[in-house]
């Protein structure tokens, strides 16, 4: 195993959160060189994202100011693109010095083989969902967004984001989910006998199970509310919450 440790963390859904949960995020992420070298956000960093040539949006500027100021202080950090905020571009590695992977990406974790995914689209239990999902990813919906005004984007994303969470994000449909991204990540295991650990968000429930001796399958839970957040290192896999406590 390696001397690594890893922080894991992802369902901000900043923008549209709670004032008190974005200050506790920003809190977490100015402790984040005490606790790890490494940052790994599982997706839905933002409510919304979307990437344009010549603007940045200006809602999400403090905390992409102080992902900025973490990789100065020589923490890795790497975000993976969610349903809510994927479209993300040359932006972040060209002027944040960030990694963004808008899918899965296979890497070593504290010495562990991982895949790591946001998680949407893989185990969807409604039809409207996984319908949402393709065309959203869509290069047409894709194009014919960035030729609006990003006034308009971002005040039609709004209006998209708050009737999407009520109808996806009961109790009983992110049971469903996560129970479903559960025997995915199981399958993903048996399928890939190489790999000792999938990391998956989106279902906004935190789970750690051990598939098999040495095998996990990890959902880091939901900041937005709870502030979950996971620790990965040679001592094991720990689900945390903020504050974290001795």
């Amino acid at each position: 195993m390696s001397a690594e440790r890893v922080v894991v963390v992802g369902d901000s859904h900043l923008g549209s959160a709670d004032a008190g949960d974005q200050s506790a995020f920003h809190d977490f992420l100015s402790a984040v060189p005490a606790m790890s070298h490494r940052l790994i956000i599982t997706g839905d960093l933002f409510d919304f994202w979307f990437e344009y040539k010549f603007v940045i949006p200006r809602r999400p500027f403090h905390t992409l100011a102080r992902l900025a100021a973490l990789v100065q202080q020589g923490v890795a950090v790497e975000v993976f693109g969610g349903n809510h905020d994927r479209w993300g571009g040359s932006f972040w590695r060209r002027d944040l010095g960030i990694p963004f992977h808008r899918e899965g990406a296979e890497m070593e974790l504290a010495g562990r083989r991982s895949w790591v995914i946001h998680g949407d689209g893989l185990t969807e239990t409604k039809l409207g969902g996984r319908i949402i999902h393709r065309v959203t990813r869509h290069p047409i919906t894709v194009g014919t967004f960035r030729l609006l005004h990003p006034d308009l984007g971002f005040w039609l994303a709004d209006r998209l984001s708050g009737g999407l969470a009520e109808a996806n994000r009961t109790e009983e449909a992110m049971d469903r989910a996560a129970a479903a991204q559960e025997r995915y990540a199981r399958a993903l295991l048996d399928r890939r006998p190489e790999l000792d650990l999938v990391v998956m968000a989106h279902t906004h429930r935190q789970r750690l199970l051990e598939h098999r001796p040495g095998r996990f399958y990890l959902n880091a839970g939901q900041w937005v509310r709870d502030r979950d957040y996971a620790v990965i290192d040679e001592g094991g896999i720990r689900l945390m919450k903020w504050p974290a406590t001795p």
